[in-house]
Formats: C-alpha cells, structure tokens, sequence
C-alpha cells in the first residue's frame, strides 16, 4: 500500500504546470459562474481557496499568486454583473485588492509549508555526509524495483560493498578524512553509473548501488570497472582502502527487500573474510542462488 502511495505522489509531480494552471483557470470559472448565479446572499469567497491552495501545492507560489489575482477578478465579474453595488465605486477596487492580498497570503504561506515539507523529506532520505540516499530510501526504492519487477520482469543487479580498512583511515589520519574518504567513494560511484541507478550510503562504511535492467553479462562488465576507478581514486589520495563487493543479479523477484539484500551482504561477507578487495558475484532465479566469479 505504501508503494502505491509512492507512486501516486510521483505520477502527481509529473503532471505539467500547464495542466494545473488551465485546470485552475476553469476551476476558478465554474466557481465564478456558480457565484454569479446564487446571487449575493451566498457568499463563495472561501471556495476560491481549493484551486488556489491545489494549484500552489502542485506547482509554485508564482502559479498561486496567477490563481488568486484571478480568484479577486473573477470575485469582482461576480458581482458586477450580478448587480451588486456599493456607496462608491472605489469599494469595488478595495474588496477585490484584500480578497486578492487574502488569497496571496494563503499561497505564500502553503508555498513556505511545502518548501519546508520537502526540505524535511529530503534531510529523512539523505546521508548527511555523502549527500547519497540512506539506508532507509534505499530500501523504499529496492521495494518499488522489486514491484516493479513482478509486473514487468527484466533483471536487475543488487551490489553490497564494504570498504576494507576504513577503520585503519580514522585511527592514522581522523575522522574528518574519514569522511573525505567516504565523500570520495560516493563521488566516484556516482561518477562511473548512470543516472537510472541508485547509489546508497547503508552504513558506517556499507555501500548499496541498484542497477535496474542490468543482466549478469552486464554486471561482470560494470562491477570490475567500477572496482579499478575505486582502488584508482583512493590510490590518488595514497589511502589504504579496498573494497569488498558481493553482486546479486536477479533474473526473478526475491521474497523481499531483506531476502535480496541478505543474499548480497552474504557475498560480500565471503569477499572479506578471504581475500578482500574482490567481487563475487551471484545469479537469483527464483529458485536458486548461485555463486559465479566476475
């Protein structure tokens, strides 16, 4: 339920601002009709505010501002020719200038709100060293992959890797080169993928890349590659640094999240407790899972 939840988010944010600003813009007109038929005795003021507020959330503050200028104009057209009068025609101006400083103020703080909502969401999904997707998104986006691959089924390629001696880098030089280290790791993971896959933080020193659409002949291309650019980039800087990386390329869904990420933690666990510094890669069928060398 919550990935579909997800998705509807999504497919939200990618409707065009074009749509929302023409559906505001008959919203708003329907509302103005409706307002000049019921007469003055009913008031549709508030009404205004649900394509308003609706538009401001889905696009900016600059569309809401559009939308409650017009709301104002539209307020005005109402009672105009609805016969509406007042004791100086000033108070036409004066009414619509306040309904549409209402209006405004109503975006700007739902603007301000949703700046933050977004801020907020961000910082709950982000790694603040790395600036990668933590451990948490990482695996709403694994879940996601995995639905999507029941409904369409492709391969993809899970890899845990594990950063050998980190923990010789904080003692000889610190913890801020530490996190120049795992800064550099990141910079040099998301420099060598493509843009489609996802790039993760797991843990103190635990990387996790997802590659959709990625079959075995893939992976034992990319894998390596991947490992000499690392062992390249820390060799640059003279760091004592490896990388231990178990792959899992799934031809079929696993059970779980948890299932497809212990199948990788494993391999990755049999790289360190060797000879470090590999890859060791298997192949899920929905079946079985089976050890290859890349």
């Amino acid at each position: 339920m919550d990935h579909k939840i997800q998705r509807l988010f999504h497919s939200l944010e990618k409707v065009s601002p074009a749509f929302w600003m023409a559906f505001g813009t008959v919203s708003i007109t329907l509302l103005g009709l409706l307002d000049y038929l019921t007469g003055t005795e009913f008031a549709f003021s508030l009404f205004y505010l649900a394509p308003i507020v609706l538009v401001t959330w889905e696009t900016n503050f600059v569309l809401g501002v559009a939308m409650s200028m017009f709301s104002a104009v539209a307020l005005l057209t109402a009672e105009i020719i609805g016969g509406t009068h007042y004791s100086h025609v000033i108070f036409y101006f004066l009414n619509t200038l306040v309904r549409a400083l209402l209006y405004i103020i109503v975006a700007w703080f739902l603007a301000g709100l949703k700046r933050a909502q977004e801020q907020e969401y961000q910082a709950a999904r982000t790694d603040f060293v790395t600036g990668l997707a933590n451990r948490r998104y990482f695996h709403e986006l694994l879940g996601m992959e995995i639905d999507r691959i029941r409904r369409y089924p492709h391969s993809i390629t899970l890899a845990y890797m594990d950063t050998d001696n980190f923990k010789l880098v904080n003692d000889l030089f610190g913890h801020e080169v530490g996190d120049e280290v795992l800064r550099s790791i990141a910079r040099e993971l998301q420099s060598q993928l493509r843009k489609t896959d996802m790039v993760a933080r797991l843990g103190g020193d635990e990387f996790g890349l997802l590659l959709p659409s990625t079959r075995l002949k893939d992976a034992q291309v990319v894998m390596p590659r991947l490992l000499t650019h690392l062992r390249q980039a820390m060799g640059r800087k003279n760091w004592p640094v490896t990388f231990s990386m178990g792959v899992i390329v799934c031809h079929s869904p696993p059970h779980s999240v948890e299932e497809l990420i212990s199948m990788a933690d494993e391999l990755m666990y049999d790289v360190k407790n060797s000879t470090k510094d590999n890859i060791l890669c298997a192949v899920w069928d929905g079946q079985r899972f089976r050890k290859l060398e890349v």
